[in-house]
């Protein structure tokens, strides 16, 4: 691909997506949308892609961002209904799907109807725990969901290359499959394991802010490509690293964490929003490969597709829910549920990212491929449409409990009480040490920085401003931002007059770009 195209296609969607921002439309249905009405825009090239590196590109680093954001505590504690959802349905609603495809499409054989099977199985829960934590769902349906996305996708990724080898001739039968699935899984998390310990020692050893952010970009890339190589699950081994590197990020300088949050964000967002416009832009040449499927008999087909992935996902997560709890020792150590949860958690199986790439993965010689593409298309769009859009309203609907953010705020404030008790001893400590001697407004200011720290949860149990509505913290953050505005005013205007050089403006700014970021706390997820 040239690289106006290339650049031509990155800007667009990322226009589209951030235009969404200020819509009620969900940005992948406008990204979509965008790129069919640009397919039919005379001189717009036709964007493909090579089906052999799509996974190796596009996976790696969308697994890792999501995996390193995820907790591997909540995670361990809820692994049971997590392993339920991210191995055992992927590989159920595999052979559902594949089966009622196969039992309704003329002409598709059954290895090929379970490489769609495996395609669209994994739901992409970045919608649902996006929706999740704006409604205040409890935590654990929010952690339940976010661990099945991270998993699910190592199980349909190995259950697709097992599907596929059977639809090309070369598998060694449903047995020798079977073995294969087993050994990718093990393989995948034996090599994150060897991985992920050297990778953590090398990120603490280097202390340059460039260097590690270099090495972060490339450890995606490197877990999938050595757990590859050995014919094992890369998309495995890149989340057993993520989730150690993520569960051990404390131990990276903050210059590091500030940029790889940054950079990781901006990755994951140019990437999600190109699959999803090259949906669009790649429907038109779909269809007209259909053949004999075309018309009303690929939307019929779309449509059981649909309903099956649907129905499938019911049928599976309620006795997955509730007959565990017949065993004495997962009714103690797993709190109560009722039939609420198990309504949400399978309603929000919309698939996304990982189906439309595994999907573009798809050989070209593969039979009938462009009916997995239009049906993997209209799976994820119609997932995204139908239920993305009736799983806030059903959410209020349910009234189900909503996390306590008032318990939370002061679950906060008590554990920045004790880190900052503890901050107050090293600190007299220190100052005791002739070695360490400061002049006591210096001191003063290392004091009322740490009590500034310690109050900012408490402010936010407080009453608000009658006037603004703000919170004591909200109002201390407006009036730092104006503060430093103004600052930042009187350098480019002395910088303007000549009266200091760029070089030292860009110094003078960083300094309040750091004062800034200390007294504002993102919200943002």
């Amino acid at each position: 691909m040239e690289v106006l195209p290339l650049v031509a296609l990155v800007a667009g969607s990322a226009i589209v997506a951030g235009a969404a921002r200020w819509t009620r439309v969900s940005a992948p249905l406008l990204l979509v949308a965008a790129g069919l009405m640009a397919s039919y825009v005379p001189g717009v090239p036709s964007y493909a892609l090579d089906p052999h590196i799509v996974l190796p590109l596009l996976l790696p680093p969308l697994l890792y961002t999501a995996a390193v954001d995820s907790s591997y505590l909540d995670l361990r504690a809820n692994i049971r209904p997590v392993a339920m959802l991210s191995v055992g349905y992927v590989l159920f609603a595999t052979v559902a799907v594949g089966y009622v495809a196969y039992l309704a499409v003329p002409g598709l054989s059954l290895p090929v109807a379970l490489v769609l099977g495996a395609v669209i199985a994994p739901p992409d829960a970045v919608a649902a725990t996006a929706i999740a934590r704006k409604l205040g769902l409890p935590h654990r349906i929010t952690t339940i969901l976010q661990g099945e996305s991270l998993v699910n996708d190592a199980t349909a990724i190995t259950a697709y290359k097992v599907a596929l080898a059977a639809a090309v001739g070369v598998s060694a039968g449903w047995a020798g499959g079977i073995a294969e699935f087993l050994l990718a899984s093990v393989g995948g998390v034996g090599v994150g394991l060897v991985l992920m310990v050297p990778i953590h020692h090398l990120r603490k050893r280097l202390r340059e802010p460039l260097l590690q952010n270099t090495l972060s970009l490339l450890i995606p890339f490197v877990a999938y490509a050595a757990a590859e190589r050995v014919h094992a699950s890369g998309v495995l081994a890149v989340v057993v690293v993520a989730l150690y590197l993520g569960h051990r990020n404390w131990q990276v300088d903050f210059a590091t964490r500030l940029q790889e949050e940054a950079v990781w964000r901006m990755i994951a967002f140019i990437l999600e929003s190109v699959v999803f416009a090259l949906i669009g832009l790649q429907l038109p040449v779909v269809l007209k490969g259909l053949g004999e499927y075309e018309g009303w008999h690929a939307a019929t087909y779309a449509l059981l597709v649909f309903v099956a992935v649907v129905v499938a996902r019911f049928v599976w997560v309620f006795p997955a829910t509730f007959l565990p709890r017949l065993s004495k020792r997962i009714r103690e150590r797993e709190p109560d549920t009722d039939w609420k949860s198990p309504v949400i958690v399978g309603w929000a199986g919309m698939r996304g990212v990982v189906s439309l790439a595994i999907a573009f993965s798809v050989p070209i010689s593969v039979p009938h491929r462009n009916l997995i593409l239009f049906l993997t298309f209209t799976t994820v769009i119609g997932t995204l449409v139908v239920q993305g859009l009736t799983l806030p309203p059903l959410i209020r609907l349910l009234r189900l409990p909503q996390r306590d953010a008032q318990a939370e705020t002061l679950a906060e404030a008590q554990a920045q009480s004790e880190a900052s008790r503890a901050a107050e001893e090293r600190l007299a400590e220190l100052l005791a040490e002739p070695e360490n001697a400061l002049p006591p407004p210096l001191a003063e200011r290392l004091r009322t920085v740490m009590e500034r720290r310690r109050n900012a949860v408490w402010e936010r149990l407080g009453e608000v401003n009658a006037v603004t509505g703000e919170s004591a913290d909200d109002v201390y953050r407006r009036l730092a931002g104006e503060m430093i505005a103004s600052e930042r005013e009187v350098f480019v205007t002395l910088r303007d007059q000549r009266r200091i050089d760029d070089e030292m403006l860009r110094s003078l700014l960083r300094r309040l770009d750091l004062e800034e970021a200390a007294a504002y706390r993102e919200d943002a997820a």
